[in-house]
């Protein structure tokens, strides 16, 4: 899920070949890769803030050995249509690409109840070569990797991962499981993925579950007709059981983000209520509904990349909620509101960058759409689909509320290195306990991420002393109030 691009300087230099005329054009191919199974000594190392050792023949040499007495499984390489990186730049230059708000610019007036402007950046609406070109480079490099995201192939140990961590994470029947498997298929199949197997669900289940190994655990019933599969709780097999369920998280975002979203306003409902309030306390207004949407995908823009550079948030979760609404898990109301009855007034203080000019200008959505109440159906099945698609972002959210809670005890300058390597100790540390809801959620992936996400949302600030860089708490959340407020907004989206 790790969204800051490692290559985006190999593309840098092909657009600056492309721009001084070395070459003609390039032809870009996004390649999705997807896995049965990863070398989990290596991964697990990874993500357990364990230093890379340095590679020897020797070294090699065994992994290789070890590599071939075990079953690895398929990996599956997808190769999408090429693009003309020359058309590409052509079209960037049509579309007048203007410079992004920050993400402290569009959240923090939303956190911390204050106003943020910046006059200059706000009516700058051209942008100068050097910016442009760096503009450039960054939509280029989400392109390739949400479209070859949107092209890997879905694997049989991704749907069982998936399951097992937040559907059935104190166990399952295994005819459960298969049953659920199979329906996930199809799901999946509906929202025109492809999958890398075929044949029989029970079979499949059954492969998947040995690729596992130690991540799963099988028990007997009593009557030893059915077994009960259940995750492993060891820290490496979470850690590896969430690598393998990731594989999905591109599938169910967009729909993952508007149950967390609105989970939120009911939560913010609820916590403004009072008694004797009508029956409208419980509906969501669409239009609030996408604006608090867009907050948490720029919120979590280091996590997933929800949409292409050139799609609108808007028309994302538009499409995400009208799937809800045809699924039955959102119901679209039908009582007349007066206007003393609306929950939310009719403009909206969140100052998000989430629609653009030419869709205000130009829209396919009516005004009666955008102004539509919704509400969360009630039905036991839908309830548990609402439910889960909360849960596969409620991981994330815990490594994010954890960091907030630990950036009260940064009372003094330190090196990002060590502010990181002592947040990891500590989310590493609640896990290990059983304080940690989800223990998956202390990965070291997830960690720098949450570091990286507060350096740009102007929680932490770089402060140089010679040659050492040093984070300390910026000046809006030196009160411990802000600090709250920060903890407060991303609780709010979760289940804990």
């Amino acid at each position: 899920m790790d969204l800051k691009y490692s290559r985006a300087g190999m593309l840098s230099i092909v657009v600056d070949a492309l721009c001084a005329n070395s070459i003609p054009d390039v032809l870009i191919v996004p390649v999705g890769i997807s896995y049965d199974r990863i070398i989990e000594g290596n991964y697990n190392s990874e993500q357990l803030g364990k230093p890379k050792k340095n590679e020897s023949l020797w070294g090699i040499a065994c992994g290789v050995f070890r590599m071939l007495r075990k079953n690895y499984g398929c990996v599956r390489v997808d190769f999408t249509q090429p693009f003309s990186l020359k058309e590409y730049l052509d079209t960037q230059r049509s579309r007048h690409l203007q410079a992004s708000l920050t993400l402290e610019q569009i959240l923090l007036p939303t956190i911390v109840a204050a106003q943020y402007e910046d006059e200059d950046h706000l009516n700058s609406r051209d942008l100068s070569d050097e910016p442009w070109r760096r503009q450039v480079i960054a939509n280029l490099a989400k392109h390739v990797l949400f479209t070859a995201s949107k092209s890997s192939a879905i694997m049989s140990t991704h749907i069982v991962a998936c399951l097992l961590l937040y559907r059935h994470r104190q166990g399952v029947l295994l005819s459960k499981l298969v049953e659920d498997f199979f329906n996930m298929k199809e799901e999946i199949l509906s929202r025109d993925f492809d999958l890398g197997f075929s044949g029989n669900s029970e079979d499949v289940v059954m492969h998947a579950l040995s690729l596992l190994g130690n991540c799963v655990n099988v028990t007997s019933t009593n009557r030893n007709t059915e077994f009960i599969i259940a995750p492993s709780n060891t820290v490496p097999a979470l850690f590896e059981l969430n690598f393998y369920s990731n594989g999905l998280f591109h599938v169910f975002i967009a729909d993952a983000i508007i149950a967390c979203s609105s989970l939120s306003l009911l939560k913010e409902q609820s916590a403004t209520s009072v008694s004797g309030q009508n029956s409208s306390s419980r509906l969501l207004s669409q239009e609030r509904l996408i604006r608090r949407a867009a907050g948490l995908s720029h919120f979590l823009s280091n996590e997933v990349a929800v949409a292409l550079p050139c799609q609108t948030l808007y028309q994302v979760f538009h499409d995400a909620i009208t799937r809800l609404i045809e699924y039955g898990v959102l119901i679209v109301a039908e009582e007349e509101l007066s206007p003393s009855d609306e929950p939310w007034p009719k403009k909206f203080p969140e100052a998000l960058a989430w629609r653009s000019d030419e869709e205000d200008e130009d829209s396919d959505f009516g005004d009666e759409q955008r102004d539509r109440y919704l509400k969360v159906s009630p039905s036991a099945e839908h309830q548990e689909f609402y439910t889960f698609l909360q849960r596969i972002l409620t991981p994330v959210m815990e490594a994010y509320s954890g960091a907030a809670i630990f950036v009260h005890s940064l009372s003094s300058p330190m090196s990002e290195r060590e502010y990181t390597h002592k947040l990891f100790k500590y989310l590493l540390t609640r896990t290990e306990r059983g304080v940690a809801a989800y223990g998956e959620s202390a990965t070291h992936y997830l960690v720098k991420n949450t570091v990286r996400t507060f350096k740009e949302l102007g929680v932490l600030k770089e402060r140089r002393e010679g040659v050492v860089c040093r984070l300390e708490l910026s000046s809006t959340f030196l009160p411990q109030a802000n600090r709250n407020k920060l903890l407060q907004y991303i609780l709010g989206f979760s289940l804990l």
